[in-house]
This record gives structure tokens, sequence and C-alpha cells, in this order.
């Protein structure tokens, strides 16, 4: 009896290998190469260095470049969320992608309304008039 309860059957484990490949068939991992990663560095450095020659030489108004800094900064989120992040629409089944449109939309909502809210508040406040204001 006590070699029937310390002997296994590999029948019983030879199923269990195939079942436990069935749960990780349709994630995908994205793997990155030392050339990727190089890559991403790279950009990231000329997209910093650019704006950096930008504010210190003064070629640029400075709204003009506060505008070219910002847009090169949103290249640059993209450039990380691409090389470094490995965000692709087939990595996790596109949840990452959706989750990050998701997010995106929500903080613009949240931006926009606040700014809406914001420049509204003096119109929409009642005015103090002066008697108003020295009442007892």
């Amino acid at each position: 009896m006590s070699a029937n309860t310390t002997a296994e059957d590999p029948a019983l484990h030879a199923d269990t290998s195939d079942h436990a490949d069935d749960h990780h068939h349709g994630i995908e991992i994205p793997h990155a190469s030392y050339r990727d990663y190089a890559t991403g560095f790279g950009l990231s450095v000329i997209l910093t260095a650019i704006p950096f020659a930008l504010v210190m030489t003064g070629t640029l108004s400075p709204a003009v470049t506060a505008v070219t800094i910002m847009g090169f900064a949103v290249v640059q989120i993209i450039v990380h969320m691409v090389y470094f992040l490995h965000m692709s629409p087939k990595a996790e089944g596109g949840w990452t992608i959706t989750s990050l449109v998701f997010t995106i939309i929500v903080v613009g909502i949240m931006l926009s309304g606040s700014l809406w809210v914001m420049s509204h508040l003096n119109t929409n406040m009642m005015p103090m008039t002066h008697e108003a204001s020295q009442l007892p």
C-alpha cells in the first residue's frame, strides 16, 4: 500500500503540462533586442537635445519655443512607450493600448473641464460692488 501512495503515475502528470500551455496561448510577451533599446535611447537623446538647444540659443520666440518643446515631449512619450514599454496593438491582446486611450480621454476631459470652469469663474460669479463691501 505504501508503494502506491509514494509512486507517481506518469499518466496523471502528462495531461497537466499540456493543460498549462493552454492558459498562455493568447498572451504574447513582446521581446526587444539590443538594437531596439539603442534606437530608443538614441531617439530620446535627440528629442532632448533639440529642445535644449532651442532654449539655450533663443532663436525662436518664447511662445513658439514652448509649443515646440511640448511637441517634442509628446513625440518622446511615444518613443518611450514603443521602445521601452513595448506598447503595441499586439501586446497583451491590445489591452495596454485600450487602457492608454481610456486614460488619455479621462485626463483630457478632466483638464478641459477644469480649465473651462476656471476661465468662467470670473464671469459667472456675482460681482461685488463698492457699496456692498462697506456694509458693517
